[in-house]
């Protein structure tokens, strides 16, 4: 929630503001913007992982689901929810610190596109 608390601790959903103003995010909006990054990332890399080994990591990604784009959203989506809910306890230390878990975040998609940008020209 933005703008000031004038008593009492606000809430709205995955974030609190204390009567000090400060914001301090829910557990579960912590450990799954450490998990965004860090599935943007695995998700870059798979890609570059199955286009440098289409005889087997690719033929086995299209014969899983009928293409290989529905494998990969499938992993994506397995790899975000459980770093989600693993990344609890780490996601306690960085709850009052939201800049980190944004920084994370953000950086975590900006590195993936980098990976698979970086990967297609030089290839």
């Amino acid at each position: 929630m933005t703008g000031t608390v004038s008593s009492g601790a606000t809430k709205q959903r995955g974030v609190r503001l204390n009567q000090q103003g400060e914001v301090r995010l829910g557990k579960l909006t912590t450990s799954f913007g450490l998990s965004l990054g860090i599935t943007s990332v695995l998700s870059a890399l798979l890609v570059i992982l199955k286009e440098t080994n289409e005889q087997t990591v690719l033929a086995w990604m299209k014969a899983a689901t009928g293409h290989h784009w529905i494998t990969h959203g499938l992993l994506d989506v397995l790899a975000f929810v459980i770093l989600g809910f693993a990344l609890g306890r780490l996601a306690s230390r960085l709850q009052r610190r939201p800049t980190a878990v944004a920084v994370i975040a953000l950086g975590g998609v900006v590195s993936g596109a980098l990976l698979i940008a970086a990967f297609y020209y030089l290839a």
